[in-house]
């Protein structure tokens, strides 16, 4: 088992989520930043969707009771074994005893930590994903916290470190499908969405960021019945500026959405701390159904 010693900010168990349950009010959660859980997990020879530990700005200290092999991947940060460096987006051999450290990273905001085995805590419909926002599966971390390993998979990695290339520091470029309301937004307000830049506020968290920005003013002002939202959902409220929607977010929603980032730019998206500078792109014409 794992000992949590310390958990900085937000430390929590994520995997691939709950897709598919929407019809009875339970978001997808799962991992904000999908491809770096599941790169984490090949660097072990996991199953992609082993559960693992999502770190919020560094800081996570555990204690390893057996030896175990994990991985770090995700926002780059100092990782620490007993006090000495280890590589990140790479196997690390942890000895019985042995405590690891993931410090603050440099660029990026959320880091991974996956175990050999994946981590065995109580699934909770079908995963073990904490959804901040529903209150479902295990509880945010906490010192004193035990993670239960489950059992090593029958392949090995093969793979020493992998190439992985660095967060952007400065501008974030997040391509954008119109819709499914952008026809409820004057076309100052779609043209101001492409061509201008915005910024991540402190109000952010694995549900969404809001955007600082120009305005996006609406065409129509009638109320909105309340319909399905996605991860990458861009949602206008009445303030105008919109709230850029992660993992955690409400299956429902009564804003209009002017645009959805496409599902290879939410994990992205998913890395920009607060600060981050944005700017969003069209990829396409097309509308999002």
């Amino acid at each position: 088992m794992l000992e949590v010693l310390a958990t900085g900010p937000l430390a929590t168990v994520q995997d691939l989520g709950r897709p598919g349950l929407a019809d009875i009010g339970v978001g997808p959660s799962g991992a904000a930043d999908r491809g770096a859980l599941r790169l984490a997990n090949r660097l072990l020879g996991n199953d992609e969707g082993a559960a693992a530990v999502e770190v919020t700005f560094g800081g996570l200290e555990l204690r390893a009771h057996r030896a175990v092999t994990v991985a770090v991947t995700g926002a780059p940060c100092p990782v620490a074994v007993d006090g000495r460096s280890a590589a990140v987006n790479a196997p690390v051999r942890l000895a019985a005893g042995a405590r690891l450290r993931l410090g603050t990273p440099g660029t990026g905001l959320r880091s991974y930590l996956a175990v050999r085995g994946g981590l065995d805590v109580e699934p909770v419909l079908g995963s073990r994903a904490t959804d901040v926002l529903a209150g479902l599966g295990p509880d945010p971390l906490a010192p004193g916290t035990w993670l239960p390993v489950g059992p090593p998979p029958e392949r090995f990695p093969v793979v020493d470190v992998a190439p992985v290339p660095a967060h952007p520091a400065g501008e974030l470029v997040l391509r954008v499908h119109p819709g499914p309301r952008d026809d409820w937004f004057t076309e100052d307000a779609l043209r101001a969405l492409l061509t201008s830049r915005y910024e991540v506020t402190a109000d952010c968290d694995r549900v969404g960021m809001k955007l600082a920005g120009p305005e996006l003013p609406r065409r129509r002002t009638d109320e909105l019945p309340s319909e399905g939202m996605v991860s990458g959902a861009l949602q206008v409220p009445p303030s105008s500026r919109p709230t850029l929607f992660l993992a955690d977010h409400p299956v429902t929603g009564g804003y209009p959405v002017i645009a959805v980032v496409t599902a290879a730019d939410v994990d992205k998206a998913a890395q920009a701390p607060p600060g981050q500078r944005i700017r969003f792109r069209a990829a396409s014409t097309r509308r999002t159904a």
